[in-house]
Order: C-alpha cells, then structure tokens, then sequence
C-alpha cells in the first residue's frame, strides 16, 4: 500500500513552553507534519542546559536530551516584554491553528497570552495548556515539575516501593511524556472541531491528574481498605505474589505478571519445577492464598533462585506465561525488538557523534516516519519567521538590534 503524506502537513503550531511536558507534546505534533514554531527568550530554554544531570556532552552541538523534545521544529528567540517582541509573538500566534504554552498564569494574563484574551482574536485557536496541579484550586500556582507534582503528590513515590526499603529515585520526564500525549489527544480532538465548526477550544492538563489517572485502579482499591490495597506495603504482603520480579541465581531480576491468578496457576506452579502444588487449598484460589502469602512467597523465592535467567526465559516463553527481564539502560538501547519496532533512531551530530534517540510511541501505518533534524539551536530560524510575517530586512534588523529578537550564537561545550 502506497503511504499518504502525514496527517497533519497544513497545520501550524506555535510553541512558548520550556523544560519537558508542553514541548515534547508540539514535538509529537511535529512529527504528525506540523509546521512547530518554537518562541524562546533569549535566556534560553533551561532544558538546553542541563547535561550535568544526564552525564552528556555540554553545550548545543550534541544535546540529546533537548533534542528528544524537540526535534523537527523552528525556532525564534524573541524578548516579549519588549512591546516590539510581545507583538510579533502575537502575530505569529494568529497565523497558527494551535498554540502550547506551559507559562504560568499569572505571567499570561499580564501580556495578554491567556486564552479569554486570545481567543477573542483568534476564535478558531486551539490553545494547549500545561500545568503543575490544573487551573483551580488552593494550589493552582504553585511550580511544577514531574518530580514533584507527578511522582510524589501523585500518589507514585510514596506508595511504589517496598515498605522495609526507600522509594524510588524518580526519573526527568516520565510524568513529563505522560502529560504530552494527553496534551496532543485533546488537542487533535480540539483541532478536528474547529475545522469543522470555527471555534477552538481550551485544552488544559495538568502532571497532578496525569499521575492521578495513571495510579487510577489501585488508587481506587485503596479505599476499600484491605490490607493488600494499603501501599507501600512489603513484598511479601502482595495479594499476587505472581506480579512482581523475583531474583535469579544469576543475580538478574525477571518480572512475572499473571494478573488472572486463578487461570495461571496450575501453569504457573508447573513451569517453575513445583508440579506438587498443582490444586493445593494452601495457594489455590487466590481467595485462600490470602492466609499464606508469607509461605507461597518464600516458595517462588526459592525457587526463582535455582535457574538462571535465561533458563528462566525460555521456560516461560515456552509456557506462554508473560514475562520479561527487568533491562537495564545498556541492555534497552541494544535490544533488538525496540529496534525493530522503530523505537529508536539514530542522530548523528555535528560532533561526529551518533547517538541513538527515542520516537514518540504512536506510529501510523500508511504514514511515512519522519526523518528527523535535530532540535532548532535557539533562535535559528528568527529572521526566517519575521520576515514570513511581514517584517521588513530594516525592521527586522532593528529588532535585533534593539534585543526585541535575537539569533544567539549556539553554545559550545
């Protein structure tokens, strides 16, 4: 079958967002083949600066991390309290079908950015908005980032972990990502009702419900109160002690999941050399297991312990009973399905390098994949967009000169 061109080539999108959540969603939307017209300030996204975190190369020339969300866009660096910048910022936002921002409220409204006052300009708008806890609330303004509004009063830091152990050490951009793609259904949703109607629409997200929805099933279990609900509990209190990763003699980690107790347990107890458990009431169903968790868990730890993990492995693909090995990050970039599943792609940078970088996880099958650039240094495309807005060589070199827009030089390591 001959592939059609992507699905949204003809659609534009203006982009004054910094860090992870709102990029990585124009990003996605980039990919789809919108035209993304990023606006930085001339201090710079911060994403740009943070290679110490990541261990990566300092400076713009090999900046993996920005690059993930933001590849495949433009970029203009414009001063928008200067009155000159914050007019061609607005200029530009009507030429465009969708803006994402991620600016706080507060800082909106003062430049006339927020949506009631956009939208009277421009009704047909699509405005995506990101923020740490929604757009009411007693704790509304308050700064957000995934570690904090996503991972700890999302429920996930204080619950996912063993209770005789510490949580988790969370990592950048898990809530961010989640909130990107919840970002870009309600915007393509959004979308598809103003080219049918002419009016646009709001589009909020916020990482506190993205992390609430995530955690939604045990989230709701927990206020029924049984003592399997109550996280953070310790492993050995699990009500399915076949949902979690037992250790190999190898010292590797495998994670089972065999969430229909009852149906897999017979298969279960079969594959890992404990035939003689078959129907016993101790373990069997799941309803008496209840009363002897501590023992049937010391049995699976035992017996995990006695093969090692790739003899583990072939038992339970030939068992059919899902599993999978707990990867480290060496082992994820080298692994042959996420290749194969076009997972990753490689970006060579002017350093010489070539680094492998993750595509967002939708894929269309008669929609060729782009071929990716690397994100936009900042501002390098500015003259490119003012002068497609109309601006004159001499306005747009006053401009400059006047630090209303910029077109800074990339920053080396």
């Amino acid at each position: 079958m001959e592939k059609t061109s992507r699905p949204l080539e003809g659609v534009k999108v203006v982009e004054l967002a910094n860090f992870i959540a709102a990029p990585s969603c124009a990003r996605y939307l980039a990919d789809l083949g919108a035209d993304v017209i990023k606006v930085e300030a001339p201090s710079r996204d911060p994403l740009r600066g943070t290679a110490i975190n990541e261990g990566r190369p300092l400076g713009d020339y090999e900046n993996t991390s920005f690059d993930l969300d933001n590849a495949n866009k433009r970029d203009i660096c414009l001063n928008t309290k200067a009155p000159e910048g914050l007019e061609a910022l607005v200029k530009l936002i009507g030429t465009a079908d969708i803006f994402i921002t991620n600016v706080r409220e507060k800082s909106l409204k003062k430049q006339g950015l927020d949506y009631e006052s956009l939208k009277i300009k421009f009704p047909k708008l699509v405005y995506g908005y990101v923020t740490g806890y929604g757009e009411r609330g007693p704790d509304k303004d308050l700064p957000g980032f995934d570690f904090t509004a996503f991972f700890a009063r999302g429920g996930m830091l204080g619950t996912l972990f063993d209770k005789d152990n510490t949580p988790m050490i969370p990592v950048p951009g898990v809530g961010d990502h989640q909130v990107a793609m919840n970002l870009a259904s309600g915007i393509l949703a959004a979308l598809f009702r103003a080219c049918r109607t002419g009016r646009g629409d709001k589009v909020s997200v916020s990482l506190f419900h993205s992390a609430i929805w995530d955690m939604g099933i045990m989230l709701q279990a927990a206020q029924y109160g049984d003592k399997s609900t109550q996280y953070p509990i310790s492993r050995r209190s699990m009500a399915n002690p076949f949902n979690m990763a037992h250790k190999t003699r190898d010292g590797r980690w495998i994670q089972f999941s065999a969430p229909a107790y009852d149906a897999m347990y017979d298969r279960f107890v079969t594959a890992i050399d404990r035939a003689d458990l078959v129907g016993d009431a101790r373990f069997f169903p799941q309803a008496n297991l209840q009363n002897n968790l501590d023992e049937f868990y010391a049995i699976l730890v035992e017996a995990t312990a006695k093969k090692d993990l790739a003899q583990w492995c072939e038992i339970f693909k030939t068992a059919d009973i899902p599993y999978a090995v707990a990867q480290t990050w060496d082992e994820l970039l080298k692994d042959e399905q996420a290749w194969a599943a076009d997972c990753f792609y490689e970006m060579e940078y002017p350093t010489g390098a070539k680094r492998t970088l993750v595509r967002p996880p939708v894929m269309l099958l008669d929609t060729p994949l782009p071929a990716y650039k690397r994100g936009p240094y900042c501002g390098e495309h500015t003259e490119e967009i003012l002068a497609s807005l109309g601006y004159s060589e001499e306005q747009i070199k006053a401009m400059l000169e006047s630090g209303a827009a910029a077109h800074p030089e990339p920053k080396k390591g």
